[in-house]
C-alpha cells in the first residue's frame, strides 16, 4: 500500500481487487437469512387530529402561548385477547383533557357506550395509554411595551386544554400495529 498526500492529509491507496476479494469472502461466510415468522405481538401509535369545529384559546393583543406538546406519550397496547383474530383496522377517536400541569385527567371517546365487546377492548387500551401521557403545560404570557417601546412580561399562567387524537390499530407484515399522526390542535 502506498500513500499520497493531498491538502496535508495522507490518502492510502488499496488495490480494488483486494477490497473486492475481502467483501466477497465475508459474504461467503454469512449464513442465509431465514424468513421472519409472523408473530402475535401488538404495536400501537396515535395521531393528533384537526376538527373543523375546534374552539381555540382567544389570545389578547400581546399574549403568547407556548407548550401543549406531548412530552411522555406511550402508545396503546394492541389488546392481547384480540391478537389471534387479526381484525381489520380499527380507529378510536379520543379527546384528551389536560390540566394546567400538563397531566391528562380525562379521556373522552364518542360511541364508547354503544361499542361491541371487541371495540371496547380497543377503547380500554387507548384510555390506559392516554392516562399516562404528560404534556408540557400550556403557558400563556402577557407582554406589554413601555413608553420607550421596550417590551416586558406583565404576567403569565398555565391553562388547561384538550386535544383530539385518532388511535389506529391494524396489521402490517404479520404484526399488529397502531399509529396516530397529524398536527395537534389545542381546544379550550
Amino acid at each position: 500500500m502506498d500513500a499520497t498526500y493531498r491538502g496535508g492529509c495522507a490518502i492510502a491507496r488499496v488495490p480494488c481487487i483486494g477490497i473486492l476479494a475481502l467483501a466477497l469472502a465475508s459474504c461467503a461466510n454469512t449464513p442465509p437469512a431465514r424468513p421472519a415468522r409472523p408473530t402475535t405481538e401488538g404495536d400501537t401509535s396515535y395521531r393528533a387530529t384537526a376538527k373543523n369545529d375546534l374552539r381555540h384559546y382567544q389570545l389578547a393583543l400581546g399574549q403568547v402561548a407556548t407548550g401543549a406538546v406531548p412530552r411522555d406519550h406511550p402508545a396503546p397496547i394492541y389488546p392481547p385477547s384480540l391478537l389471534e383474530q387479526r381484525l381489520p383496522p380499527q380507529e378510536v377517536e379520543a379527546l384528551l383533557i389536560v390540566d394546567e400541569a400538563g397531566k391528562v385527567t380525562e379521556v373522552r371517546m364518542a360511541g364508547e357506550a354503544k361499542a361491541n365487546a371487541d371495540t371496547r377492548l380497543f377503547y380500554a387500551a387507548v384510555r390506559a395509554a392516554a392516562m399516562q401521557w404528560a404534556f408540557t403545560p400550556l403557558h400563556v404570557t402577557q407582554w406589554a411595551a413601555d413608553a420607550d417601546g421596550n417590551t416586558h412580561e406583565t404576567g403569565s399562567e398555565e391553562r388547561p386544554f384538550s386535544m383530539d387524537y385518532v388511535f389506529r390499530f391494524a396489521w402490517k407484515d404479520g404484526k399488529p400495529v397502531t399509529d396516530a399522526s397529524a398536527p395537534p390542535h389545542v381546544t379550550r
